[in-house]
């Protein structure tokens, strides 16, 4: 299954070495569930993948073990309304895939860069790991003005 993923991601079989996505590489997908604030499943072609956001970090809403964090849920349901059911453009990054298997990926919609408009509302945090780093100082700066107008999590938590 995995290598079918692959296939699906890349398009052909000489996009990448490794059988993943290459660094820059658009891939179309339909939003098949919501799964938090910075996480979402997809489908590719008959495949579905977990995606994780590149560069921010929502507040916990449904991890193992781990308590509803403030402003979790709210994030979670913007996240929703921005993607849910939606086709969306993933982005992979310089680093693909995290510990947990999950494609890394910047997501897009057709108008909107979903990854900053969820920092820059105050619904998520800058989390800035490289190699995946491209868009940190843009991050960086959307988080500030959140945090200095007081939206979202900077005013409720």
């Amino acid at each position: 299954m995995l290598g079918v993923v692959a296939l699906l991601l890349t398009g052909g079989p000489d996009d990448a070495e490794d059988g993943e996505p290459a660094t820059g590489k658009r891939i179309r997908a339909e939003v098949v569930e919501v799964t938090d604030g910075d996480t979402i499943r997809v489908r590719i072609g008959s495949a579905e993948e977990s995606v994780r956001y590149i560069g921010i970090d929502t507040p916990e809403s449904v991890a193992p073990g781990r308590d509803v964090e403030c402003f979790g849920p709210d994030a979670s349901e913007r996240n929703s309304q921005l993607v849910a059911g939606r086709r969306v453009t993933l982005e992979p990054g310089a680093e693909r895939r995290d510990r947990y298997g999950r494609l890394l990926a910047y997501v897009h919609t057709d108008e909107t860069f979903v990854n900053a408009a969820l920092v820059r509302a105050g619904f998520a945090r800058t989390l800035e790991i490289a190699p995946n780093t491209r868009f940190a100082a843009l991050f960086g700066r959307l988080e500030q003005r959140a945090a200095n107008a007081g939206r979202g999590l900077w005013g409720a938590c």
